[in-house]
C-alpha cells in the first residue's frame, strides 16, 4: 500500500495549472495547497486505493486540496471518530469540501443530532454542512420517519432567504432531496419550494447555477415514471 508521501507525488504529477485556476475560482483558498487534479483522476485513484482510513488521515494532514478530496473518497465511516469528523469540518473553509465531510457524517452515528447542531451554527461552512447532512440522509436508504424531514421544511421556508450564501444553497438542495425521497414527502416539499420561490445564491466567477427546487422535484419524479413504464 502506498504511503501518503508517495500518493502526494502521484497527485502532483496528475495536476494541471488550468485545473488549479478552476478550483481557486470555486473557492479553494490560497492558504491550502492544490495541484489541480481532476475528479476523474481522483476517482481512478480511489478505485485503486480502496478504503484506507490510515491513509485518509495522513492525506488530510497535508493541507492540500487534492489530497483532502481523495482522503474523503477513501475514508471509512465505521472507523472515523466523532472528534475527527468535527475537526475535519472545522478545517473545511470552502463549500466544496463541506460536501464530502457532510456525506461522511451522514453515515455515522448521531447524524441527526449532528445535522441539527451544525445547521444552527453561526459559521457559514458548518451550517452549510448541517443542511448537507440532511440532504444526504434524505437521499439515503434508512429508517428515518417522514416526520423528521417534514418537520425541517418550515425551518427552511422561514430561514432560507436570510441565511448566509452557501447555507441558502444547501437548504435549497435539502428541499429537493426531501421532495424526491418518496411520494409521501413529494407534495409537502413541493409546497415548501413554492413558498420559498427562487433561492438566490452568489456563485462567484463560475458557471454554476442554483437549481429551481420546484422544477427539479417535478423532473425527477417524471423521469422515475418513465423508467417504470
Amino acid at each position: 500500500m502506498p504511503t501518503a508521501a508517495e500518493v502526494m507525488q502521484e497527485l502532483e504529477a496528475l495536476g494541471s495549472a488550468q485545473t488549479v485556476k478552476t478550483y481557486r475560482r470555486h473557492g479553494v483558498g490560497t492558504h491550502v495547497g492544490v495541484f489541480g487534479v481532476s475528479y476523474a483522476d481522483l476517482g481512478r485513484l480511489k478505485k485503486r486505493l480502496k478504503t484506507n482510513q490510515a491513509l485518509a488521515r495522513d492525506l488530510w494532514t497535508t493541507r492540500n486540496h487534492d489530497a483532502r478530496a481523495l482522503a474523503m473518497m477513501i475514508v471509512d465511516p465505521a472507523e472515523t471518530t466523532s472528534d475527527e469528523v468535527e475537526a475535519w469540518l472545522r478545517d473545511s473553509d470552502y463549500y466544496g469540501m463541506t460536501t464530502p465531510v457532510a456525506q461522511l457524517a451522514a453515515q455515522m452515528p448521531q447524524a441527526v443530532e449532528r445535522a441539527a447542531r451544525w445547521a444552527a451554527d453561526e459559521n457559514e461552512w458548518i451550517a452549510r454542512a448541517g443542511w448537507q447532512v440532511v440532504e444526504a440522509l434524505a437521499l439515503a436508504t434508512n429508517d428515518l420517519p417522514d416526520s423528521y424531514f417534514e418537520g425541517l421544511l418550515p425551518q427552511i421556508e422561514t430561514g432560507i432567504h436570510g441565511a448566509k450564501n452557501r447555507v441558502s444553497a444547501a437548504m435549497n438542495d435539502a428541499v429537493i432531496a426531501i421532495g424526491v425521497r418518496n411520494e409521501a414527502l413529494r407534495q409537502r416539499a413541493a409546497e415548501a419550494a413554492a413558498c420559498i420561490g427562487k433561492a438566490y445564491v452568489d456563485h462567484g466567477d463560475t458557471a454554476c447555477k442554483t437549481p429551481d427546487a420546484t422544477s427539479y422535484i417535478e423532473k425527477t419524479w417524471a423521469r422515475r415514471g418513465q423508467r417504470v413504464k
